[in-house]
């Protein structure tokens, strides 16, 4: 077992060095040293958590009612599309009252069809055995979908999950920045962002909903009734988010942001910012044909139910590109922009929580932190070296590189230390230690059994691995059940006690076994001092 071949000792040194290379990053992040760092070697550095670098904390939470009134517009939408396929039912207005979708099938003859038809737009729940909608007739002629609440819990689930991604890309489109952004029970977003200060400026950019829609404006509306709030049927009284004042546009969207593909800052002919969108193909057809059939009506932008403006369709718009224009900065243009591309949010979010932690605290965690570190290290390698001697220096010498190795497995996954994550770190430097010290009081008692030297020392690194992988395994399964379960202060620590307790075996079991290994092979003791 102390026998080294030399590719071992090559992959072991190997695996010590670019742990170190990994490590260095970190340790002159923020010095000279750091910007003048050679290109050509490793700059993935360990990010600091909000607790360490300060920032900016937001709980956010669903809009039920927006959820619901979501949900009715895409059926809404879904059963217009749907009784228009061939062979067409003649229904009248669709109505979203009582939060409930209704209509009126004109033909008695194709009330049964109609039903068939919304039944196969609904689906099952997972495995409740109940939909998503329940479909009946009223008055042998009304169909109404009523929503279930296992329909609604579900979709509120989903729409969660798909917000939480949209909040992800808004605030890193880039995907660099080291952000917290996961979902809490059945209707919170919890978002951390460390180094940001001003959460206003945050909570504007994930708090727009970004909804944009382009929908006929309805010409034949009554001016007056429509500031009063009333529009005909089939369509709907929307604000104007310039200058005050109401219009009336159709119910039904020519096109939406869902269909986008792009979305840029940009400007005008009169250099003006704009934002200059992007359809997909489908989109673009669609917006086409729509440009085509209405060629000399004005039509609405609107972006979250309220109207940007409502320009004349002077020629069809081909090419699947249009420009958004309004009453923007280069700021706020940008800012739409980014919330266009990141996509909708499929339900409003409302900030109920939020916390701003300020770097000087983070400093003084920091520094506290190391001194922690440097004192406990301390005072284990002056335990070590007393009551090993030449085996504690070996210790040491793992300690050491134990703590470059976990520091570089963290810069090589960008990962993010935080003050919990500092207390694991502290605490593998005890687990560290322990490993060395059942080897070598385990070779302690071969020497006292009377065996030589080069028996007892393979004999204990022998048997003292089996107690180090079955103690270390526990550990691994225990954290590894909170990274799994928990979020936060409790995964971060989780995580660098899993690195902690990988290298510590790695750096007990076998640097220190080849370190132990050299030396017996060139010095040849007759004795040694452990």
């Amino acid at each position: 077992m102390l026998e080294f071949p030399r590719w071992k000792i090559w992959l072991v040194s190997l695996v010590v060095v670019v742990g170190m290379f990994l490590s260095i990053p970190s340790l002159i992040a923020g010095t000279t040293l750091y910007k003048s760092w050679p290109a050509w070697l490793p700059h993935s550095r360990i990010n600091l958590g909000l607790d360490l670098a300060g920032g900016s904390h937001l709980l956010l939470e669903a809009d039920s009612a927006d959820a619901q009134k979501q949900r009715l517009q895409a059926m809404e939408d879904s059963i217009s599309t749907e009784l228009r396929r061939t062979p067409r039912i003649d229904v009248g207005d669709l109505s979203t009252a009582g939060g409930r979708l209704t209509f009126m099938v004109r033909n008695p003859v194709q009330v049964d069809d109609a039903v068939e038809r919304m039944r196969a737009l609904t689906r099952p729940v997972a495995l409740t055995g109940s939909r998503d909608w329940d479909v009946g007739v009223v008055d042998s002629t009304r169909v109404v979908l009523v929503p279930t609440a296992t329909g609604s819990e579900q979709a509120l689930k989903n729409a969660m999950s798909v917000a939480r991604d949209v909040v992800r890309r808004r605030i890193d489109p880039g995907g660099t920045k080291e952000i917290t952004v996961i979902t809490e029970g059945d209707n919170r977003i919890l978002v951390q962002v460390p180094g940001v200060e001003d959460p206003e400026a945050l909570k504007k950019l994930i708090g727009q909903t970004a909804r944009l829609e382009f929908k006929l404006v309805d010409q034949e509306a009554d001016p007056q009734q429509v500031q009063q709030g009333h529009a005909g049927p089939g369509s709907q009284v929307l604000p104007m988010a310039e200058g005050g004042g109401f219009i009336a546009v159709k119910r039904r969207v020519m096109v939406s942001g869902e269909q986008l593909t792009d979305a840029k800052q940009g400007f005008d002919q009169d250099n003006r910012p704009d934002i200059n969108i992007t359809f997909n193909s489908a989109g673009a057809r669609r917006f086409a044909r729509a440009t085509q059939e209405n060629t000399g009506k004005p039509f609405a932008i609107i972006l979250d139910d309220k109207v940007l403006s409502a320009p004349n369709i002077n020629e069809p718009i081909l090419g699947g590109r249009a420009q958004i224009t309004g009453n923007f900065t280069v700021k706020s243009a940008n800012e739409l922009a980014v919330s266009l591309a990141s996509g909708k949010l499929p339900v409003k979010l409302n900030v109920i929580e939020e916390r701003t932690v300020g770097p000087d605290l983070g400093k003084d965690s920091i520094h506290k932190g190391v001194i922690a570190s440097l004192v406990g290290t301390a005072l284990v390698i002056l335990f070590m070296l007393v009551t090993y001697g030449r085996f504690g220096v070996y210790a040491t010498i793992a300690l050491i590189v134990n703590a470059f190795l976990i520091l570089g497995i963290m810069a090589m996954f960008n990962a993010t230390l935080t003050l919990p994550g500092i207390a694991g770190f502290i605490l593998t430097i005890g687990a560290a230690v322990d490993a060395n010290v059942l080897i070598n009081e385990r070779i302690r008692e071969e020497l006292r059994r009377g065996r030589r030297i080069m028996d007892a020392v393979e004999t204990g690194y022998r048997e003292a691995t089996r107690a180090i992988f079955d103690a270390n395994v526990t550990h691994v399964i225990s954290a590894g059940i909170m990274a799994y379960f928990g979020s936060g202060p409790v995964r971060g620590f989780a995580v660098v006690l899993i690195i902690g307790v990988i290298t510590s075996v790695f750096t007990a079991v076998y640097f220190t076994r080849m370190l132990v290994a050299l030396w017996l092979k060139k010095a040849r003791p007759r004795a040694i001092n452990i």
